[in-house]
Order: structure tokens, then sequence, then C-alpha cells
């Protein structure tokens, strides 16, 4: 396999030691994947990183979704997490010199357990796991949360995870504007879109402090073991912004995946993860932000099926995979909708 022998190559190169590369095995999904994800076993000869290696190599696919962030971003902010305690796969080395192996990519330790959600949420093996895993996540959720725009000591990764804005107090509609040409970019109206737009736009709340925000916190994006939560994954929508946007995140009814009384990622009930987040953070949540920002994310998910959609309609990258999440739009404009209708 070509990748193999590019990365060894790139590999020896960089540790200066000689390195064997064994059972480099894809871990990537199907047409809808924007990144490509291949477990691999690394055996250095010799220096730092002696020994043996269970790794994962993240590379881009060649297309991605609105507003994720490079390859070198997503090592520098998982780089960010891991320094300060939260519970995600080491990150070894970065590359962004797309001549070694045809992309940007980096290299990051492989943990146990599994990621899909289906399993993770109506598996007999993890029922006891399951009861447990609220609060697990509830505490990573709040290291997460605890990082703040100054403890990130790389100018160049803080500018890109501000994202323009460094204004707590204009952040809600600096991210609500962004939507926008989103939307309009896309080739067929939406008109459910523009109703979710503003209401938002007309419903926004304060914002007195920016704290990182994982961005895709969701069950399917961490990985579970019948000894609990192994790690979260996946930091590619990462920004600096409102905590709530991270419960709302999970708390979508996509992720649920059939569990739909368990709120918080077919795990848990809504208010009991509300309150094992207080616990852990010491502050209180607030229902109607997390709605807020729960109508908002079923918006951006809609406009992503949507463009996914348009992917395969396009011509661009074929795949049925794709052509069914598009057909999903309608579900996230109504259920966005139906948050609004229910709103307090």
């Amino acid at each position: 396999m070509k990748l193999k022998s590019d990365l060894q190559k790139y590999l020896g190169e960089r540790l200066q030691a000689a390195v064997e590369i064994q059972n480099l095995v894809s871990l990537s999904g199907g047409g809808g994947a924007c990144q490509d994800n291949y477990a691999l076993d690394l055996q250095v000869d010799r220096g730092e990183f002696e020994g043996e290696h269970a790794l994962v190599l993240r590379t881009d696919k060649g297309s991605s979704l609105f507003a994720s962030i490079s390859k070198q971003d997503e090592f520098g902010v998982t780089e960010l997490a891991w320094q300060n305690g939260v519970r995600t796969p080491r990150p070894y080395w970065k590359e962004t010199n797309t001549g070694h192996t045809g992309n940007a990519f980096f290299l990051m330790e492989r943990i146990g357990g599994k990621a899909n959600g289906r399993f993770i949420v109506k598996d007999p093996s993890l029922k006891k796991v399951r009861a447990s895993l609220p609060d697990e996540l509830a505490a990573n959720l709040v290291k997460i949360h605890a990082i703040a725009p100054a403890d990130c000591r790389d100018a160049g990764l803080k500018q890109v995870l501000l994202a323009g804005t460094p204004d707590p107090a204009r952040y809600v509609e600096h991210t609500l504007r962004a939507l926008r040409p989103q939307i309009d970019a896309l080739p067929d109206p939406h008109p459910a879109m523009e109703l979710v737009l503003n209401w938002a736009l007309n419903n926004q709340p304060a914002v007195s402090e920016l704290q990182l925000v994982h961005g895709d916190f969701r069950t399917g994006n961490f990985m579970v073991s019948a000894d609990g939560l192994e790690g979260i994954l996946d930091w590619e929508f990462a920004h600096f912004g409102d905590p709530a946007e991270d419960i709302a995140w999970l708390c979508m009814r996509d992720w649920r995946f059939g569990k739909h009384n368990l709120e918080a990622g077919g795990i848990s009930k809504r208010a009991d993860f509300y309150s094992v987040y207080e616990k852990h953070s010491g502050q209180a949540v607030d229902p109607e932000r997390v709605r807020f920002w729960e109508v908002i994310g079923n918006l951006r998910w809609a406009i992503g099926s949507a463009g996914q959609a348009e992917r395969h309609l396009s011509g661009k990258d074929k795949g049925i995979e794709l052509a069914a999440i598009g057909r999903r739009c309608a579900e996230m404009e109504y259920e966005a909708m139906r948050l609004i209708e229910n709103a307090g």
C-alpha cells in the first residue's frame, strides 16, 4: 500500500529512527465521511518514542463540512484539551505538507472502546456503564469549558478558535450572521431555514465570556467500553463560544439513535444530564438557553445535510449515503420549528 510506505518513510525521517508500520486498516465510514481515518501499529527502534505505539492516522478526504478547522488546528485543539486533563487521545505528530501522503494529517493515540451510537445506547453489555456515563461525560465537558482564550498559548490557533469574534457580547449575532451565506449558497430555497434564522436573530441570549466548545459533542464522537468513557474524539468543529452549545448538541434528537425518551444522547434524561453538569461545574444550566442552541444546532445540521446532498447531486462526490443524508434535511427543519413552537 502506497500510504503505508509513504507514511513509514515520513516517520523514519521525522523520528530519526528505523520504524515499521503494521496492521494499517481503514476506519472511515461511507461516502458521507469528510475524514479518512486509519488504525496502525508503529514500532520505533530508538529515541524518545522507542517502542510500540497503537495509533490512528487522521487525514482530510478532500471535502469538509461548513466551519470545520484545518488538520493543523484540529491537532492543536486536541493537544490543548489533552494538556488540560480532558479524556481524549494523546496527539503525537502533525504534518501540514501535503507532499508526503497527498493530504495534511496527524497521528494520535489509539484508544479502546467503540464509538458507534446505536451500540452505545442499546447494547446490553453497556447497561451498567450507561448509568455512570452521563457523569463521566459531564465531568469532561466541564473540563473542556474551563479552557478560556487566555489559556491558548498558540496565537494562530487562538485566532482560529475565536473565529473573528473576540467580543463575547457580539458572539451570538456573529454566529447567526455566518449562517446566512451558508443558506444562500444552497441551490434550492429553504423557507423553514429562513424562519428559524429569523426567530434566532430575535431571541439571542447574552454571552458574557467565551469558553472552549467542542462543537460536535454527541453520541458517536466518544469511545465507550465496558469500563466507561475511553475518550472524546473529533475536534474539527471546536471554537471559543457558549458552553450551552455543547449541551444542546448532545441533546439533539438526531443523536439519540432511537432512544428518543433519553434526550441527552440517548443515554440519559435531559434534566439528569443538566444535574450532573451543574454538579461538576458549580453553575446552573439554563434550559431556555440550551433550547436556543438546540434550535441552532438543528439549523446547522439541516444546512450540512443539504450540503452533503449537493455533493452527490452535483456529481462532485457521488454516494448513496450522501443522498440519504440530504433527505434528512427536512427532519432537522421540522425539529427546529417544533422546538421554537414549544419555547417558553
